[in-house]
């Protein structure tokens, strides 16, 4: 009997590092189309230069504020809001807001709805909605504060923004994005 002859593997090294080759044209590829997106992206952003809106708040008009014993306040705060789009090339959509009053971190009123609005290029809205709240439920240490404010006859206030506001460039209409104004003021 002959012996039988040893089989051999048989390996190309041309063929070896192929793979290799692969991965490393595409992760070149993939770094360029990243590259492209970022320029591409600040170059939309160099175009539109986006600014957030302005707030102002222009008025705030007390007409009631009476604390009871036990802890309850009932008040009617009249504001005036101006709204400034800083944008030359979006558009905004305020689809909800809803303002309210604070005092010390604590809402002392209701939440007043705006109707919806649209605010174009370069343009301002005034909205004057009336704040009001009938036996709140305020905390003691509130309590004490607001007979010691009121009896210095100053009452600091923050008058807080809640909503959603969508934004426009030409046809494009983005999705909505949560807005929180806050303003804070001694009267």
């Amino acid at each position: 009997m002959s012996p039988k002859p040893e089989k051999s593997e048989k390996v190309c090294s041309h063929h070896k590092h192929k793979w290799r080759k692969r991965l490393r044209k595409m992760c070149i590829g993939l770094l360029i189309f990243n590259f492209v997106m970022l320029i591409l992206i600040l170059f939309v952003w160099a175009i539109l230069q986006p600014r957030k809106p302005r707030f102002i708040l222009q008025d705030v008009t007390v007409y009631a504020f009476n604390v009871s014993a036990p802890n309850f306040l009932t008040s009617s705060i009249g504001v005036t809001i101006f709204s400034r789009n800083r944008n030359h090339m979006i558009g905004v959509y305020y689809d909800k807001l809803n303002v309210y009053a604070a005092y010390q971190n604590q809402q002392i009123t209701y939440s007043s709805g705006i109707p919806p609005a649209y605010q174009g290029h370069k343009d301002s809205n005034v909205w004057s909605p009336v704040l009001s709240g009938t036996n709140v439920p305020v905390a003691p240490y509130n309590t004490i504060s607001f007979g010691q404010d009121q009896a210095t006859g100053y009452l600091r206030l923050t008058i807080k923004m809640d909503g959603r506001v969508r934004f426009k460039v030409n046809t494009y209409l983005s999705r909505r994005y949560h807005l929180y104004v806050k303003v804070s003021r001694v009267y």
